[in-house]
């Protein structure tokens, strides 16, 4: 009995066609062997533009070129020099087909949510065939639902990166899943175990300061959630201001740059970075164009500093730092200047807020491979606007005042990336004291905080609802939150610290090191 997916001509360039049969099938191609004692040259320009994948009974007609720059395997098949790379036609026996269109999918800049099969079957696909894109897109898509099948499938087929990055994903909500682990091999969950979980760290606003007036409340703090309170992490350098900069994370470094040092507004020139690994800071150059009431954020394995102002003026360009030659080079402007601009991250793209006259909200998203910003979607309110937006699977989440400038008692939206439909959250949010914008992510929790209370929200379908309350920060000024992994022996020095006791000088031997499964072995 034939199938018929839908799919015909879905893709640009790409064709699937179901004959029959069950696509998770092995195909048994005669002739899929490689043969040396065959194998004569021809250049590319004499093959065809494309190239059939046969699995079982689906065949897939494919763009040559695309195969060749996003897939390992067919580049060394179609750059070896054999008879078979100037065949049109490549018989697999493994991964599935629906593997195969899932790769296909995500190459066509494509990013879907997928079920646990097709995980599965993703996961097999992108082993064997070693499809960078895919690895990336099954990292970004993790969550609680199926962080544990991500990582025991990623063991099963080896594939490393995506295996780390699930561990480290159900290491920060381990205690939620506590009872789904204990399914799990017991290799599996000695890796784990050892692993650090992510902290949540605040930083306040602070000017410069000088030695004999130094200011103990220029810290960096962190929350020790066994004690429901906030620990001093380090101090500021003296010269460094967090008032108006933009500050963020980056591989679990914190950088700050920008800011001011006093009411003339006169810029800090030197970026600054902590090294929680060292508990060190050093410096780095500033941005082309020194700027304040900036955001900072990292993507991409870089820093963007958006927007701001310089000499009264707001300003729409943006500039990109590449940490390891520590270099800047402008990026694509912002649509419009802006100053303070809100964004938010999920499945690692990068989103930001513009506000326009009308009532309107814009979301924007950076597209990275082209240095453009491409418009996503318009919220309208009357009277307000969006001022601060987190990321948690496929939905944002933008806080907005509510209304007559009401900024204590917000409204929230939440906006689905995949279905492309916008969601009025029911209620308002307490904002005293801007607690709702220093909302950070966590698995499936929202940290905030203000002088009164640190909060902790469970993310709901439509809802956050309170899970816990922690002591607040009394502290005045603006605020930023991130989360940073905070190695083991940090962690038992800051505790030995901030409790007054005598301080060893090696406590290395009591961190114990993740061990890899067998699988992992040479990697």
């Amino acid at each position: 009995m034939s199938s018929q997916t839908g799919l015909n001509g879905y893709f640009s360039g790409v064709q699937m066609k179901m004959r029959g049969g069950n696509p998770m099938e092995t195909s048994s191609c005669a002739g899929s062997e490689i043969d040396a004692r065959k194998a004569v040259y021809q250049p590319m320009g004499f093959m065809e533009k494309t190239v059939k994948v046969k699995f079982a009974e689906s065949v897939f007609t494919v763009d040559r070129s695309l195969l060749e720059e996003h897939c390992e395997y067919f580049r060394a098949l179609f750059q070896s020099g054999m008879k078979e790379c100037r065949e049109d036609e490549v018989c697999l026996q493994v991964p599935s087909a629906r593997g195969f269109l899932v790769a296909l999918r995500v190459i066509h800049s494509e990013r879907p949510m997928l079920s646990g099969d097709e995980i599965v079957d993703a996961i097999e696909c992108t082993a064997f065939l070693h499809i960078e894109l895919l690895t990336e897109h099954l990292i970004n898509i993790i969550t609680s639902d199926n962080c544990l099948l991500m990582y025991h499938t990623a063991a099963t087929f080896g594939l490393l990166k995506l295996f780390r990055s699930a561990a480290l994903f159900i290491r920060d909500i381990y205690e939620d899943l506590k009872e789904d682990v204990k399914g799990l091999p017991e290799d599996l969950i000695e890796y784990i175990e050892p692993l650090v979980p992510s902290t949540y760290i605040m930083v306040g606003s602070h000017s410069p300061t000088i030695k004999l007036l130094q200011d103990f409340m220029r810290t960096v703090c962190y929350l020790d959630e066994d004690e429901k309170d906030w620990k001093v992490l380090t101090h500021l350098p003296l010269n460094a201001s967090t008032t108006m900069a933009g500050v963020t994370v980056l591989d679990d470094k914190l950088y700050i740059v920008g800011g001011v040092y006093d009411m003339t507004n006169k810029v800090v020139e030197s970026g600054f970075c902590y090294d929680v690994s060292t508990d060190t800071w050093s410096t780095f150059s500033s941005p082309r164009q020194l700027r304040y009431n900036c955001t900072l954020v990292s993507h991409v394995g870089d820093l963007f500093v958006i927007g701001g102002e310089y000499e009264k003026k707001i300003m729409s360009s943006v500039e990109r730092y590449k940490v390891s030659s520590d270099t800047w080079s402008f990026a694509a402007n912002l649509p419009r200047p802006a100053s303070t601009v809100a964004c938010a991250k999920a499945m690692r793209r990068l989103f930001i807020c513009l506000w326009r006259p009308k009532d309107a909200t814009e979301i924007y998203e950076y597209m990275a491979n082209k240095d453009e910003w491409m418009l996503i979607t318009t919220l309208v309110r009357h009277q307000s606007y969006g001022h601060c937006m987190v990321g948690h699977r496929d939905n944002l989440y933008v806080m907005r005042n509510g209304p007559s400038d009401d900024f204590l008692r917000c409204m929230m939206d939440c906006y689905n990336l995949t279905s492309g439909q916008w969601t009025a959250m029911p209620g308002q949010y307490e904002n005293s004291k801007g607690a709702l914008f220093t909302a950070v992510v966590r698995g499936d929790s929202v940290f905030t905080v203000n002088r009164r209370a640190t909060v902790e929200y469970a993310i709901e379908d439509n809802k956050w609802r309170t899970k816990k309350e922690m002591t607040g920060f009394p502290r005045i000024g603006s605020m930023w939150t991130f989360l940073l992994r905070l190695p083991k022996k940090s962690r038992e020095l800051l505790q030995k610290k901030n409790n007054g006791a005598e301080i060893s000088s090696d406590l290395s031997s009591s961190a114990s090191v993740p061990v890899l499964p067998t699988i992992f072995n040479g990697k």
